[in-house]
């Protein structure tokens, strides 16, 4: 996730306003094409290969590393399907040719797993209207395609758990948060992880660092560093390649939150929880429901987004560290059963930086509300990039 997701962010914080209601599906039938042969009308009908592209390594502790797994849970799903998979594919015309290539070798399903592989991966699809391609994280604006649609989980629910045991686990009341660049999904991240903590910690603060790369090991190990000088002792991030951020933390003896992956490996004595993916059910559903010749008006022929209160969200909460309370755990608990029912983390009031109120009071907002908030919340230290 590189420079090519910079440039969507204005486009991003435009299209998630569209959260709260599906864009409207061109359902017109796509025709024929490409492959290894074997044609079909109907967009991944009874397709044999799949194709995934990821932005990084797939054993990066981290964004690209979970996807990489959901891919072979597919291929458990699915034994008699081959999956293509690459890595390190460029959010450039680079990924065009990658995913092109796995449809000339008879994918007839590609995921683009990237949140700067829409364009890409709009190209392609626009091409070979008979492959299904969809993309995770970004959003369509306008009409979609028969063939084509985005998906993604609500980041910031478990964040906000996550913060909730960052809280309580401070000694200085200072969290840290290493982030990349100022996206809606990282600013809701960041915002729900202060509100988690503030929630049973009313003196906690979030310090923010950006490091403008989704993976920069020197960048990263600075930032934390700096972090930590100021007397941070949990540090979380968001960013895609986790380890040196939760190595750096873990041997200055700090705590750790982690992000899209299971690193607790990493930190034996200062893991406290984290978010990650959990992409096997979502990612076979998605190849099933193509397979099946049902893609072309289906709940994935959209802008698709799942948190707690809509259905099985694909990110989930990380196993807990050897140091969490049963007290913590029990708070983390119940707040989770509230945000599934009728709660959320962004239930007002919740007031910016600038003293604004941004949540009413009493106010449970929608998704697409929240996926607006342009700003940080008060107890955030740091200050948004201008772009």
């Amino acid at each position: 996730m590189k420079s090519l997701r910079r440039s969507a962010i204005a486009v991003a914080a435009v299209g998630f306003l569209m959260l709260g209601a599906c864009s409207s599906n061109d359902t017109k039938t796509a025709s024929s094409s490409g492959g290894d042969g074997a044609s079909s009308s109907v967009p991944g009908k009874d397709s044999k290969k799949v194709g995934f592209i990821f932005v990084g390594p797939k054993d990066d502790y981290g964004y690209n590393q979970a996807a990489y797994e959901g891919s072979q849970a597919v291929a458990k799903a699915f034994p008699d399907m081959e999956v293509l998979t690459a890595e390190n594919v460029p959010e450039d015309d680079s990924a065009v040719r990658i995913m092109q290539g796995m449809i000339d070798k008879g994918a007839k399903i590609i995921f683009a797993t990237s949140y700067g592989h829409l364009d890409p991966a709009i190209k392609i699809a626009e091409s070979n209207p008979d492959v299904v391609v969809v993309q995770q994280g970004n959003f369509i604006k306008g009409d979609i395609a028969a063939n084509v649609g985005t998906y993604f989980g609500t980041v910031y629910e478990p964040v906000y758990l996550a913060g909730i045991a960052a809280g309580k686990a401070t000694k200085t009341n200072k969290l840290g948060y290493v982030y990349a660049f100022p996206i809606p999904q990282t600013i809701n991240n960041i915002n729900a992880f202060e509100l988690g903590a503030q929630s049973v910690n009313p003196a906690a603060q979030t310090y923010v660092v950006n490091t403008s790369n989704w993976c920069d090991p020197a960048k990263q190990a600075e930032a934390t560093k700096s972090l930590l000088e100021q007397g941070v002792d949990v540090i979380s991030q968001h960013q895609d390649c986790t380890a040196t951020v939760i190595k750096t933390t873990e041997a200055a003896g700090a705590m750790t939150v982690g992000y899209h992956a299971d690193a607790s490996s990493l930190a034996p004595k200062g893991w406290v929880t984290g978010s990650e993916w959990d992409w096997s059910k979502l990612y076979t559903d998605i190849v099933q429901t193509a397979v099946d010749g049902k893609f072309t008006g289906s709940k994935y022929n959209a802008n698709y987004r799942v948190g707690y209160k809509t259905g099985d969200n694909p990110f989930v909460q990380s196993k807990f560290g050897p140091s969490v309370t049963e007290e913590t755990k029990a708070a983390v608990a119940a707040a989770k059963a509230d945000i599934s029912k009728d709660g959320s983390p962004f239930k007002g009031p919740v007031i910016g930086q600038d003293g604004s109120t941004l949540v009413e009071a009493g106010v449970v907002p929608d998704y697409a509300t929240i996926e607006a908030i342009a700003v940080f919340v008060k107890g955030v230290v740091g200050e948004i990039p201008k772009s």
